[in-house]
Formats: structure tokens, C-alpha cells, sequence
């Protein structure tokens, strides 16, 4: 139910979902609105439930109290799902706040986790890297960051096949001396714990695809987030604004269609569906508000990827065995005493 236009857009990214993928779709909501949006469509072949809330944590809620006082919400109902093992994986354009406090009450933290961890997916000229944290936690000690370089690095890893992920962190400069005292203790736990960390890297790094995987507090994470999402639009405005003044711009406008298009493209947040939330037992997937049908769809199939790569077990074997690792560094060391 969640969603500037839900719920139809949901359904409707769901449906292409399911008739794509074959996935077991459970849509959690009202049913009296959720119905008609299926008589619209051709889905008796498909693998489509729907499963009843009795209330929706709203935009306007406080999540933590929304969470408390509508425990049958349409995303408690589906965090729940996924905790009693009914369901694989959540998928939510609803508040953002709201999907991370249901899937911490009811699918809890990964051992070892502290804070989970909003990842978010952004273009570079190299096809895209993964930021993380995008919001979900705005005061950060340096072992959260290094917990998120660690989940960021094996998702880039497990779901997106590259093999051995840089790893920067997001900084004023790129010498290692820039930085507050957050980056610059989190740059020295990266440095001896994760395989091809390549230090500090700057906001402008970020499009030119330096890192993979580029780890930060969620104040910065999300206010990089919401200026790139800003950025990309005005960019394809300004391009059409003055393709539209010049009468020869717009000749040779038909020849670059092809081009701005697929520029387009690679800026939409659509195409990425969603922001996987790191840390949690279970796949929770966190989409725009106005998710349309492809971000849906595409959020699912982002979803799907983790659970068919069995992701959440690799992370929580990397986390163990850093924890391991530290704890073992960290054991004082035995004297012997002759006496």
C-alpha cells in the first residue's frame, strides 16, 4: 500500500514480476483496492496472493510509533511474512523509516550487525557503484562503517559479480590525512580489515566510477542520494530546454535521441528498483515513493538476486569471521610465570 500511487503501480510492477521471473507474489494490503487492480490484468496463470492488513503506516507517521500502533500495518504484515519464513524477501515504496523499523522488529539484526545499512545503487561511467549508508543511520562510529564496507563488498560480490570490489570512503580529499575524526578512524579499521580498500575518495569520484563500493555516514549518504537524484533530472530538463530554443539543436536532436536515451536510462533510478537494506535477517528491499511499474518490477528482480545468491548467509560469514579476527587480535596475551 505504500507508494505516491499505490496501489497500482505496485500491482502492476508485481505482475511483471511474477510473469517474468515466475516468483510467488504475496501482495500485503487492503483487498478491496488491491482486487480490482488484478481483474485489470490477466493473472490466473500467475502465482498472486493477496494477503490482508487491517491499517498503513503513512508518510506523515512517526515510523517507530506508526510500527507500534498499527502492528497488522500492510508492512508490519510483510516484515512479519519474511521473519516467520513465508516469504523470502519485502519489497516497500512506503515510508522509508517505517520499512526498516518493521523488518528490525519483526526480521531482526544479523549477528554481528550493529546498524543496518540503506544501499543504495548510483550510475557511473562504468556501469554503477553502491553507496552505503544512504539514510538510514546519521551518526555513525567507525566499526559501522566498516560493517557496511564489508556487507557493500559482498553484495557488489555475490549479486553483481565482480570479483574484487574497490572499496573507498567517502572524504573531503583523497589523501589519507583529510577527513573528520569519523573518516579518518573509519579509513585506518578499512585499511587493515578490507581486501582492496584504495582510501579516500572524493564526491567527484563518485560518477567516474573510482570505487565500487563507497562507505559513509547516512547524513552524507543521503544528501549525495537526493543530489544526484536532483542532478540527473535537471540535466535531462536543461538538455530538452535547449534543444527546444534552437531550431537546428532540434535536427540534431533526432540524431542524438538515441543517445539521450539511453543517458536517461542510466540516471533512472528506476532501473536500480530499490535500496536493499543491509544487516537484517531477510531480504528488504526500500523503493523511491514514486516508484512506477518498472522500479517495481525491477526492485523484485533486485530482491530475487539476493535470495537466489544466498547473500545474507555470505555476509554473515564475512561478519563472523572478521569478528573472529578482531576478537582474536584483541585476546590479551598469555604470560607464564615460573616461580
Amino acid at each position: 500500500m505504500g507508494g505516491d500511487h499505490a496501489p497500482r503501480p505496485i500491482v502492476e510492477g508485481a505482475i511483471q514480476a511474477a510473469r517474468e521471473w515466475g516468483y510467488e507474489i504475496l501482495l500485503v494490503g487492503f483487498p478491496g483496492k488491491i482486487q480490482p487492480e488484478l481483474d485489470r490484468q490477466h493473472v490466473k496463470d500467475l502465482s498472486i496472493r493477496v494477503i490482508p492488513c487491517d491499517s498503513v503506516v503513512t508518510m506523515e507517521d512517526s515510523p517507530a510509533q506508526g510500527c507500534r500502533q498499527k502492528p497488522n500495518s500492510s508492512i508490519m504484515v510483510a516484515a512479519r511474512l519474511v521473519a516467520n519464513k513465508e516469504a523470502d524477501a519485502v519489497v516497500s515504496a512506503g515510508n522509508s523509516g517505517a520499512t526498516m523499523a518493521a523488518a528490525l522488529w519483526h526480521m531482526r539484526r544479523l549477528p554481528h550487525v550493529s546498524r543496518p545499512a540503506i544501499t543504495t545503487f548510483l550510475p557511473t561511467l562504468s556501469g554503477f557503484c553502491v553507496l552505503a549508508d544512504a539514510g538510514a543511520n546519521v551518526d555513525c562510529k567507525p566499526k559501522h562503517l566498516l560493517q557496511f564496507a564489508i556487507m557493500g563488498r559482498q553484495v557488489m560480490k555475490t549479486v553483481f559479480g565482480r570479483e574484487n570490489p574497490k572499496v573507498g570512503i567517502l572524504s573531503i580529499g583523497e589523501e589519507p590525512t583529510k577527513g573528520n575524526e569519523l573518516t579518518l578512524a573509519a579509513a585506518e579499521l578499512l585499511r587493515k580489515h578490507v581486501a582492496n580498500f584504495i582510501g579516500n575518495v572524493e564526491g567527484r569520484d563518485i560518477p567516474k566510477g573510482m570505487a565500487d563500493v563507497i562507505v559513509c555516514d547516512g547524513f552524507v549518504g543521503n544528501v549525495v542520494l537526493k543530489f544526484a537524484e536532483g542532478l540527473a533530472e535537471s540535466v535531462v530538463t536543461l538538455i530538452k530546454e535547449q534543444i527546444a530554443l534552437h531550431p537546428f539543436a532540434k535536427l540534431g536532436g533526432l540524431f542524438l535521441k538515441s543517445s539521450l536515451q539511453e543517458m536517461k536510462r542510466k540516471t533512472d533510478y528506476s532501473e536500480y528498483g530499490g535500496a536493499p537494506l543491509l544487516g537484517v535477517k531477510g531480504v528488504c528491499i526500500i523503493c523511491h515513493g514514486k516508484s512506477n511499474q518498472k522500479a517495481i518490477y525491477n526492485a523484485v528482480r533486485v530482491a530475487g538476486q539476493f535470495v537466489k545468491n544466498d547473500t545474507n548467509r555470505l555476509i554473515q560469514e564475512e561478519l563472523q569471521k572478521h569478528h573472529a579476527e578482531t576478537s582474536a587480535s584483541e585476546e590479551p596475551a598469555k604470560v607464564q610465570l615460573t616461580v
